[in-house]
């Protein structure tokens, strides 16, 4: 089973989240992620708070964590139903995915989004699609 620190170098490949958003994986388990997010002036709209795509990019990352962190197998996004629920007031938002179902080739994961104040931003259901990793080609 990977370790905390291998889940984050192999997810440090996914430089929007990690480096351009800022994400954090704080926790790590099969079926289960925590992510956070500082809330920096580069996520914040006309209004002055996080926009929806900084919320989702969050949101989604959190999805891949939990996810793929533990999987020989690939899930990618197939379907997201997001609701944005409030503005963010904090300084940091977090996202909790928890896994509903998990199939063969499906599964289905919730994802909430709360602000350090204790605000619930966002609530998201994610469908996944699950494969096999493409061979290896030989050089």
């Amino acid at each position: 089973m990977p370790t905390l620190d291998q889940i984050r170098a192999c997810f440090s490949g996914d430089r929007f989240a990690t480096e351009a958003a800022g994400v954090i994986i704080d926790v790590a388990q099969p079926g289960y992620a925590v992510c956070s997010m500082p809330i920096r002036p580069i996520h914040l709209n006309a209004n002055s708070v996080p926009m929806g795509g900084a919320v989702f990019t969050l949101a989604d990352f959190t999805f891949a964590v939990a996810s793929n962190g533990h999987s020989a197998r690939i899930t990618v996004t197939q379907q997201v139903s997001a609701t944005f629920l409030a503005p963010a007031r904090g300084k940091t938002l977090t996202a909790e995915a928890k896994c509903l179902k998990a199939g063969r080739a499906t599964c289905l994961y919730t994802v909430d989004v709360t602000d350090d104040l204790g605000t619930q931003v966002a609530h998201l259901t994610v469908n996944g699609f699950t494969m096999d990793p493409k061979p290896k080609q030989e050089t």
